[in-house]
C-alpha cells in the first residue's frame, strides 16, 4: 500500500535541524576579501537562516509529490547571539498555518548556552522542472 502526499503538516507539528557550526558557517568566511569586508568569527545569520530553513523543509517532506522540493520565499529572523565554531546549533521549525500555497512556520535557533535567534518563515511548494526553467528564462540561458 502506498502512501499519498499530504497537504500539509499537522497543526504545531516540530521538526529539529542539528549540526555542530564549522569554520565555513562563520560570518568570517562569507566575504570574498576579508581585508576590505571584514567579519567575526562567529556564525553567520545567513547560515543561521539556513539552518533554519532545512528545519522548516523536513517538516514538508511528507507533502511532497515526485519531481517537487520546496522553497523557501520569505524569512523575518532576530539572529540575537554569537555561536563559535564548533558548538552545536539545533534550529527548529514548527507549522503554524497554510495561506493559499504558503505554509508559514514560527522558527527558532539554540546552542549550548541558549536561545540565539527566532523568527518567521515561509515556503511553497514547487515543481523542480518548472523552477529551473524560469530560472533559464530569467538569466537568458534559455
Amino acid at each position: 500500500m502506498s502512501t499519498s502526499p499530504s497537504d500539509s503538516p499537522s497543526p504545531n507539528a516540530i521538526a529539529t535541524y542539528d549540526v555542530h557550526v564549522q569554520t565555513s558557517d562563520l560570518a568570517s568566511n562569507i566575504a570574498s576579501n576579508a581585508e576590505s569586508d571584514p567579519f567575526p568569527r562567529v556564525l553567520a545569520t545567513s547560515r543561521l537562516i539556513a539552518f533554519m530553513e532545512i528545519a522548516a523543509a523536513r517538516l514538508l517532506q511528507p507533502c511532497l509529490k515526485p519531481n517537487q522540493l520546496s522553497v523557501g520565499t520569505r524569512v523575518n529572523i532576530s539572529h540575537s547571539a554569537p555561536t563559535p565554531v564548533g558548538s552545536k546549533v539545533i534550529a527548529e521549525a514548527k507549522f503554524i498555518g497554510k495561506e493559499k500555497k504558503i505554509f508559514l512556520f514560527e522558527v527558532t535557533a539554540r546552542d549550548e548556552s541558549g536561545e540565539i535567534g527566532r523568527g518567521t518563515h515561509e515556503r511553497a511548494i514547487v515543481d523542480v522542472a518548472r523552477l529551473e526553467e524560469a530560472a533559464k528564462k530569467r538569466s537568458g540561458l534559455d
